[in-house]
């Protein structure tokens, strides 16, 4: 029989030299255990601070939202299980606490239906999230110009609606990479859905599969890839968002592991623009739910207010699972793109250009770079980095011709069915959302994304027919007006046969 261990004798072991934590299994709420971590501390990805934080208490809600089933069972040796806890030894919860979430429960969100858009959706999921959820979701860096900017943006951009068109046919499919959906939507890779609802990331998968929307799967998601793709629908599509980590052999491992779900996930999305994380004051205050990812920086952890030391140095240590390591920041295009290549044949989409420049290079690397997105990883990395419709503008005035060698989409600030026609109008094939989704589970589950899904669809279709446009390869430039947003754009040398020389230097 197990040990059975009083609440305040855990509670005791709380230091360095002798640290405890509770814990529940995922889902198994009978599965309550205490367990030794003092071993841990020091590979612990995030730091020992976080760990020591929880010391002799409940670390579940701290520690299950933000890790995939089975990590910790993977990670800590079978005699870090030091027994049972007695539950009649808990403390008991302040009455005061007890009745404000029943009566918050009992209120509950407002019907879905009475959401009608996605501003409405994140004043709604903004509510049911903890205080730290919500900050690490809000959160950009520094003043959250670029935030702000991505959004705004869109603002700036007239549309010129025809009239005298049969409008009463719209289709709003297309295709990604040559993969089928039923929108020129797709969620883009968002990390700790779990954060929002327990569905998480199969919550989102779900609303995608019922809508034919593709759904890009976060490296940092809080679900396992196989299981936010099991129950995929017939012909849904994913892609894999790859943080390309210091100690390869765990990239590789897990690039091995999405071969296998072919199946479904059709590419794998590099990350590039965030090496390091971005100062996000909001996430700091609330005890910085993203420094404790599975996957951190490898060059950079602790505050971003601070310039101890150890903050240029890599992480030593870590779990022995792919999911658990700082992402590497020797990146290149000489050496990164072939190491991929030897490790899958899927097509490679490069997230995070900012500049025509990056743009142009990434489109002398097909047929194994496919497709690039826009972003400037949702203001979170940069502050002032440029809005994605920047980038894309500067792409049609430098070198027009990348929209012809590989796909171009773009992410980072759509509130409407107007910000994707824009985007779409001006050569992005793919328009990315990222904290809508999130907003959405948040504000009711998997039934709160497909409401986020419906009212985007909708009011693409509406918007599309006043346009006179009857498909989405009908939208172009004839139907937008961009003038405003000229005097923004980047206006120095466009630096593109010194590029090409570059680049030709190199291989």
């Amino acid at each position: 029989m197990a040990n059975m261990l009083d609440a305040k004798e855990v509670a005791k072991h709380n230091t360095p030299d002798s640290c405890w934590s509770i814990s529940k299994t995922f889902n198994k709420l009978d599965a309550e255990s205490p367990r030794q971590v003092t071993d841990f501390l020091s590979s612990h990805p995030g730091g020992s601070k976080i760990i020591l934080q929880l010391a002799g208490r409940d670390a579940t809600e701290e520690y299950d939202p933000i890790h995939p089933p089975g990590t910790l069972e993977e990670s800590l040796k079978s005699e870090a299980k030091l027994g049972k806890l007695d539950p009649n030894t808990l403390p008991k919860p302040e009455e005061s606490s007890v009745k404000d979430k029943v009566n918050a429960e009992s209120a509950g969100p407002p019907p879905l239906d009475s959401l009608l858009n996605l501003d409405d959706i994140e004043e709604v999921g903004a509510k049911q999230v903890s205080e730290k959820a919500w900050a690490y979701y809000f959160s950009a860096s520094d003043d959250l110009i670029s935030k702000r900017l991505n959004g705004d943006v869109y603002k700036s951009i007239l549309l010129r609606p025809r009239i005298f068109i049969d409008c009463e046919k719209c289709d709003t499919s297309t295709t990604f990479l040559g993969n089928h959906v039923r929108l020129p939507v797709y969620v883009s890779p968002a990390a700790m859905a779990r954060l929002a609802h327990p569905t998480g990331e199969a919550g989102i998968a779900q609303a995608c599969g019922k809508y034919g929307a593709m759904q890009l799967i976060s490296n940092n998601a809080s679900l396992t890839p196989e299981q936010i793709v099991k129950d995929a629908v017939p012909g849904q599509v994913f892609g894999w968002q790859l943080y390309a980590q210091l100690e390869k052999k765990k990239s590789e491992d897990m690039l091995a592991r999405i071969n296998n779900l072919s199946s479904v996930i059709k590419f794998v999305c590099l990350t590039l623009d965030a090496p390091v994380p971005g100062k996000r004051e909001h996430d700091e205050r609330s005890k910085n739910v993203g420094a404790n990812l599975p996957i951190t920086s490898a060059v950079q952890e602790g505050s971003s207010s601070k310039t101890d030391p150890k903050a240029t140095q890599p992480t030593k240590g870590g779990l022995g699972t792919a999911l658990f390591a700082g992402t590497s920041p020797k990146l290149s295009w000489k050496e990164t793109l072939p190491w991929l290549a030897k490790h899958t044949s899927m097509p490679i989409v490069l997230k995070g250009i900012q500049t025509h420049e990056d743009a142009y290079l990434a489109s002398l690397y097909t047929p194994q770079v496919k497709g690039i997105i826009l972003s400037n990883h949702g203001g979170r990395a940069v502050d002032t980095s440029p809005p994605a419709i920047h980038t894309l503008l500067e792409i049609r005035k430098y070198c027009p011709e990348v929209l012809n060698r590989i796909e171009v989409w773009v992410d980072g600030g759509i509130r409407r069915g107007t910000d994707v026609i824009k985007a779409l109008c001006l050569g992005a094939r793919a328009v990315g959302i990222g904290r809508a989704p999130l907003w959405g589970l948040a504000a009711g589950g998997p039934e709160g994304v497909e409401r986020t899904l419906e009212i985007l669809k909708a009011e693409i279709e509406t918007n599309m027919r006043l346009l006179g446009a009857h498909k989405i390869d009908e939208l172009g430039p004839q139907h937008i007006n961009t003038r405003a947003l000229d005097q923004q754009i980047y206006d120095g040398p466009a630096g593109l046969e010194k590029f090409g020389l570059w680049v030709q230097s190199k291989l």
